[in-house]
Formats: structure tokens, C-alpha cells, sequence
């Protein structure tokens, strides 16, 4: 009886691996860059843990700075036609340039979501891809949340899906409770510990930055218009609530405490891989400054595409009063040509930043501070000096200076001869070092890998058949029953109204009393 229950149990378990294995995943992401790098990372893991992964790929958009390479996973690449994809790119390069000279105002973030929303417009549009994807019959999207269309498609495939947040919570609300004490509110550059004018200043940019939330969403109403059917047009704050699982690509090493729900995960981290030996000819390079260790710069693809001539000269010069060695992303064709090259630095088009940041000689890491970055100079325990260019890395540079991990500089601030100092600073003072192994360790004790957690979670949505179990009654609930101002009205119009009614209680008695003295003088 025991062998046949055993056997029984046996059968059970390889149904269900034979189940999870013919599931069928779509992810998505429309935005280019980093997105697409990490989407096609997560696409690799679902795929090597026995899911049927398909990959939807915007082709050629701007600043896609990654080599085509062959998958174990199907792609589907899209396009817009020749005409229009040079109009869009024309105008994404215009954006990329403001943005770089007006510091991402909200202003030009909400051009940038103009042409979010028209490429979105396009791609919905497209009968042939969004009929391929339809026929395929995925039992589950995967969405990189970061840019809304996402959620139109999911919602015109009538499919459930989990999303991904590829920044910090506070870029987007899907439902956590944020208690404003301690809860920065994006773009406020506070902390958790906030004093009496920090809670003030918070307060009133969450109501700022809901404003603009509803703002930058509105755009998306034309396309809903144009793209589904009256009575059935979806509103899209309300789509990511319907989200199965929200991972967030954030870890608590790096991240403020805060309420959590049961369906946000944390897996930052994905793009952890092992660490090879690096290139002969950097190990080379590395060997020349001995102890002194080298100091890694990598901005990311889109600033290292724009470092301006005068940013490349101020940094080149604190470099050159460095003892260290310094390898720096630099494409040669943008170096100017009258700057000399200091003689400790080396400039590389690519670096392998993983393989690097785990080198023991390192002893620095200069960053835009973007959370991939951050992710990996955690993983190993490097002190960090963040150059924010835009987005949500100045936000992240707080958390970084916060933690004692490393020190923001501001762009318009760098001069060599204060860069250097600021640099010397992180590099001697053990405090940084200190605390960016204590944030490895935090980073590391976790009892399973991102790729782990991530796989587990999928795993479990797919076998329970969603994640209603995960998420709270208040999802359904109207703003003003969720905030109790129901019970507030209530409670309030039930006061006033005992008082009246006290009021008349107490004039009558008083009146009775007056009439009973008037007639015992009488």
C-alpha cells in the first residue's frame, strides 16, 4: 500500500513537471537598452527551466546596443515600416538629446511617452503580429512594466500575465501600501528617515507625482479609443492591479524597508552570471599598478554615447592624479582629439563589467547608477561613486549614499581637481568598503537565487492558476471604501447628530427648568 502510494505520489509530481514544461510564455518589452537586455536574460531562464518561451522584440531601436546571438527561445521581431521607423528615430534621438541638456524634466518625459504611445499605436495595429501572438495561446505574458503599452497588450490577448518592474517601486503604483512617513515618493530625493519638513515635502509630492502619473497615462487614451471596442475599454491604472505577480528588480540590500504584499517579489540580481578571467590584455594592464588596484568607469550605453567633450576632459584629468589604473567605456571615435589620454587610463568600446567588478584589485566603481549596475556592484562588494545622468538613478544614488555604499556627484558639478579628491575619498576610506561587503552579504544570504525566486513564483502561478490568492479584497474596492471616508462621513454626520440632538435634549430640559422655577415664585 505504502509502494503504491509512493508510486502514486511519484505520478503526480511528473504530471505536473510534465505540465509545467509545455507551458507556453510570452515576454515583452518594448523599450530598448537595458530592458531588452534583462528581457532576454529572464526569456533564457524561463526557457532552460522547461517553459515554451517566445520572446516579442522591437528590432533596431535606437540605442539597442547588444550583438544578435542565437537563442534556445523563439523571437518575433517587429518593425515599422521603413518611412516611419526613420520619423521615430529621428524624434527619439531629438528626446535622448534633451533630455541629456535639460536633465529630465517632467516635460520632456512626457514627450518621451508621446512616442511611447505612438509606437504602441503602431504595434497594436499590426494584424499580422498580434494575430500571430494570439494563435500561439500563451498561458502566461511576461511584461516589462516600464512602459504602459505592455498592459494594452496583455489586455488584447485576454491573457493573465505577471509584471516586471525593472526600477524602484516608487516609479509606478500598483497597489502597495505606501504610508507616507516613511515611504519617499519618487523624485522627492528623501529618505525612509524623514524629519517634520521631509514628511511635509512628501506629502505634497505624492499628490505632485500622482498628477503626473495621470497625466503621462492619459496619452494612452486615444490609442485605447482607437484599438478596442466600446464598453469593453480597459482603464489603464486599472490593468496593474490585475497584474498575477509584480517582481521588482530591487534587493533589500539596496533598498528603503517598506510594506510589501504577497504578490511582489524582489529578484534583484537576474543578470547575476558566473565570473570568467578577463581578457589577457586587461589583466596586463591591472598587473602594471600593483596594489593600487584599478578603478572601473562604465556610464552605460546611452551616456557613453553622449559624454560631451568637456565632461570627457574633467574626467580624464582627476583620473590622470589617481594612482590607480582606470579602464573607461569610452567609444575612441567620441574621444576628442585634442585631449590627451592620461597615462593611467585605458578607453574600451565594451568591458566585461560582471568579470571586472569581481577582480580582486578592484577598488571603485563609477557608475550613472542605473540598478543593473548597482545590482552587480553589490554582488561583489565595490564601492560605488554614481554619476546620475537620469531616470531613476538619482533616486538610486540616494539609496547608495544612504546605505554608506558609495557618494553621488552631480554632472554640472564635476571638476577634476574636486572629482579626484571625491574619488581618493571612497577609494581610502575603509567605511565605503565596509559597507558595501555588508550589502553583499545582505545580497547574498538570500536562501535562493533572483533566478530561483523568479522560477518558483512562475511555477506557482502556473499550478494555482493565478495569484487571486496573493492579492488583497482592496484591489476591487472603490478609492473611498478603501480609504474608509465611508466610515469617516459616517462616523462624522453620526456625531453631529448626536450633538444636535444633545443640543435639543439639553434646551428643553433647560426650558423645562425655567418654567418650573417661573411658576414656584408665582
Amino acid at each position: 500500500m505504502a509502494e503504491h502510494r509512493r508510486w502514486l505520489l511519484v505520478s503526480l509530481f511528473l504530471t505536473k513537471v510534465l505540465l509545467l514544461e509545455a507551458s507556453k510564455i510570452l515576454t515583452i518589452a518594448t523599450m530598448g537598452g537595458s530592458h531588452c537586455r534583462l528581457m532576454k536574460h529572464v526569456s533564457q531562464i524561463l526557457q532552460d527551466h522547461g517553459h515554451n518561451v517566445t520572446n516579442l522584440l522591437h528590432e533596431n531601436v535606437p540605442f539597442q546596443d547588444f550583438k544578435k546571438e542565437k537563442t534556445s527561445y523563439e523571437v518575433i521581431t517587429w518593425r515599422p515600416p521603413e518611412d516611419q521607423e526613420k520619423e521615430f528615430h529621428s524624434r527619439v534621438y531629438l528626446l535622448v538629446e534633451e533630455l541629456f541638456n535639460e536633465r529630465f524634466n517632467h516635460h520632456t518625459l512626457v514627450k518621451m511617452y508621446k512616442y511611447f504611445v505612438d509606437v504602441c499605436s503602431h504595434l497594436l495595429s499590426r494584424k499580422d503580429i498580434m494575430g500571430s501572438l494570439r494563435k500561439k495561446n500563451f498561458d502566461l505574458l511576461f511584461l516589462d512594466a516600464a512602459e504602459p503599452c505592455v498592459f494594452l497588450i496583455a489586455e488584447k490577448l485576454e491573457k493573465q500575465f505577471v509584471a516586471f518592474l525593472p526600477m524602484q517601486f516608487s516609479f509606478m503604483d500598483f497597489g502597495l501600501p505606501s504610508p507616507l512617513s516613511y515611504v519617499p515618493v519618487y523624485g522627492s530625493r528623501l529618505t525612509d528617515q524623514m524629519d517634520f519638513w521631509g514628511r511635509v515635502k512628501n506629502f505634497l509630492m505624492f499628490f505632485d507625482f500622482s498628477m503626473k502619473q495621470r497625466r503621462i497615462l492619459s496619452h494612452y487614451d486615444a490609442t485605447i479609443q482607437e484599438h478596442f471596442a466600446e464598453g469593453s475599454r480597459p482603464v489603464l491604472s486599472d490593468l496593474l492591479l490585475k497584474a498575477e505577480l509584480w517582481f521588482v528588480n530591487s534587493d533589500f540590500a539596496f533598498e528603503f524597508a517598506r510594506p510589501l504584499l504577497p504578490n511582489t517579489v524582489y529578484v534583484g540580481g537576474l543578470m547575476d552570471k558566473p565570473t570568467r578571467p578577463i581578457p589577457q590584455d586587461l589583466e596586463d594592464f591591472i598587473s602594471k599598478f600593483g596594489d593600487s588596484g584599478f578603478v572601473l568607469v562604465a556610464l552605460g550605453s546611452l551616456v557613453t554615447l553622449h559624454q560631451t567633450k568637456e565632461l570627457i576632459k574633467e574626467m580624464n584629468s582627476a583620473f590622470a592624479r589617481l594612482p590607480q589604473g582606470v579602464l573607461w567605456t569610452v567609444k575612441e571615435d567620441h574621444w576628442p582629439k585634442d585631449v590627451r589620454l592620461a597615462p593611467n587610463v585605458k578607453i574600451m568600446d565594451w568591458v566585461p563589467q560582471n568579470d571586472l567588478l569581481a577582480h580582486p584589485s578592484i577598488r571603485l566603481f563609477v557608475t550613472h547608477g542605473g540598478m543593473n549596475s548597482i545590482m552587480e556592484a553589490i554582488q561583489q562588494g565595490v564601492p560605488i561613486v554614481g554619476i546620475p545622468f537620469c531616470a531613476d538613478q538619482p533616486e538610486n544614488m540616494i539609496r547608495i549614499e544612504v546605505k554608506k555604499i558609495g557618494v553621488s556627484v552631480q554632472l554640472e558639478t564635476i571638476k577634476a581637481e574636486t572629482f579626484a579628491l571625491t574619488l581618493k575619498e571612497v577609494i581610502e576610506d575603509k567605511r565605503y568598503k565596509t559597507a558595501a561587503m555588508t550589502a553583499r552579504a545582505i545580497r547574498r544570504s538570500h536562501p535562493l537565487t533572483p533566478s530561483q525566486r523568479l522560477v518558483g513564483w512562475i511555477d506557482h502561478i502556473l499550478q494555482t492558476g493565478g495569484g487571486t490568492h496573493l492579492k488583497p479584497h482592496g484591489f476591487q474596492q472603490p478609492w473611498h471604501v478603501q480609504y474608509l471616508l465611508d466610515v469617516l462621513l459616517f462616523l462624522l454626520g453620526l456625531t453631529l447628530a448626536t450633538l444636535w440632538l444633545l443640543k435639543k435634549v439639553l434646551g428643553l430640559l433647560l426650558r423645562t427648568l425655567c418654567v418650573a422655577r417661573k411658576e414656584k415664585k408665582a
